[in-house]
């Protein structure tokens, strides 16, 4: 027996529905993408940090340990946001296959759907925070910097042309210029 064409009609509604949450995890594949590139950075950093003579290019012992651990919160921050950002997308799968089973069984699953969904965008939001935390982290300057393979303390300079004389500036070249006074 054929099956009658209210259910290839409620088949083809069943995939109109589970497109939107497709296209979400083409998204959410892709920034899981973009944070296991970021994790194997880290990871190789660390690894460079750590098996080189020298420290990379951090010579006191003491400096080598604060960038260690950084490097590992780092670490830890994008390892939890990809297990958040995973979860939210075997939340949305979860989400596609209730979907289907609504349809299919004609079974009322809308509150289980739409606790799915919710849970996939909290899931994702907390994936996307923590991806933001370590992104903060990674931007921030150190606080030394390695000048001739000496390790210094960055501290703020003031630009010389601050310091210049009352009614010149410094022009193009860094030679002195009048200002016009008005």
């Amino acid at each position: 027996m054929l099956p009658s064409p209210d259910t290839y009609n409620d088949i083809a509604r069943a995939i109109q529905l589970a497109l939107a949450p497709v296209f979400l995890l083409t998204g959410i594949a892709g920034l899981l993408n973009v944070m296991a590139g970021r994790l194997a950075r880290i990871i190789d950093r660390g690894r460079t940090l750590t098996e080189s003579e020298s420290g990379g290019d951090l010579s006191e012992p003491e400096h080598l340990a604060l960038e260690l651990q950084r490097l590992e919160r780092r670490r830890h921050f994008t390892s939890v946001a990809i297990t958040a950002c995973t979860f939210s997308a075997l939340l949305v799968c979860v989400v596609i296959a209730a979907l289907f089973l609504e349809v299919m069984l004609d079974a009322p699953l809308n509150w289980l759907i739409g606790a799915l969904f919710t849970a996939a965008m909290l899931a994702l939001v907390v994936g996307l925070a923590y991806f933001l935390r370590e992104v903060h982290l990674a931007t921030k300057k150190r606080a030394y910097s390695n000048v001739g393979g000496q390790v210094i303390p960055r501290t703020p300079s003031i630009p010389s042309r601050l310091h210049s004389r009352p009614g010149v500036n410094a022009g193009a070249g860094g030679t002195p210029r009048k200002r016009n006074p008005r």
